[in-house]
């Protein structure tokens, strides 16, 4: 069978990625000049891999509004582990607003990727950096500092500084992941390696991590490519 994909090229891009969107569509992200030759190679070698992906029988369902270029009633965004409906409407605020659905203002429709991930950004660091604090104090660690990055190709870091970091993307996922990655970074203070008693120690204050390394497997790449 046939396999069709779309080209991105990057001048930043040092290496060939491929991802499977919600749609089922397949999307090749290239560095600048390599030639569509390489590209069908590579594509093919990864067969196997993109027909398990394409007809995985959870992660690509579609969504009753999928997330486009356009901001529309209708749309949904992910928050949380869940789907809200985007509404374009007048706020108090003059902001986005959430309450059982996004409320954005309709002067910031040219502008709404931004907007939105201004607010996913701010709740990241409401919410996700408040159970850094708290899972810290039930391992009985300290770190040097924690905040909220912005990173396509992780959801957490651990420094050799001791300080912490957390992907702003996390915030769209459940609530027991985003405590997984925490737990998982946290650990790191106490094992630098990803050794038993590593795992221990995360098992023992992540009782859902096999849970949550399977739902960031099947909706990781979903996340990442979303606003």
């Amino acid at each position: 069978m046939k396999l069709d994909y779309k080209v991105v090229f990057s001048q930043k891009r040092k290496k060939l990625t491929i991802t499977v969107e919600r749609d089922r569509s397949i999307v090749v992200h290239a560095p600048d000049g390599i030639s569509t030759e390489a590209i069908q190679q590579i594509v093919e070698s990864k067969r196997q891999w993109l027909f398990s992906k394409l007809h995985h029988p959870q992660k690509y369902q579609s969504r009753p509004h999928a997330p486009g270029k356009e901001v529309v009633n209708g749309e949904s965004a992910p928050y949380l582990g869940r789907d809200y409906r985007i509404e374009l409407a007048e706020t108090l605020s003059g902001e986005v607003e959430f309450s059982r659905c996004f409320m954005v203002p309709p002067m910031h429709r040219a502008k709404r990727r931004e907007v939105l991930r201004e607010w996913y950004v701010t709740r990241a660091k409401e919410k996700i950096l408040a159970r850094v604090n708290q899972h810290a104090r039930d391992l009985g660690v300290e770190f040097a500092a924690a905040k909220i990055v912005d990173n396509r190709y992780r959801w957490g870091s651990c420094t050799v500084n001791d300080n912490v970091t957390f992907n702003w993307r996390l915030i769209k996922a459940p609530m027991f992941v985003i405590d997984y990655v925490i737990v998982h970074e946290l650990a790191h203070l106490m094992e630098n390696n990803h050794t038993p008693e590593f795992w221990n120690i995360v098992r023992a204050k992540s009782p859902t991590m096999e849970k949550a390394k399977a739902w960031l497997k099947d909706h990781g790449q979903v996340l990442e490519q979303e606003l």
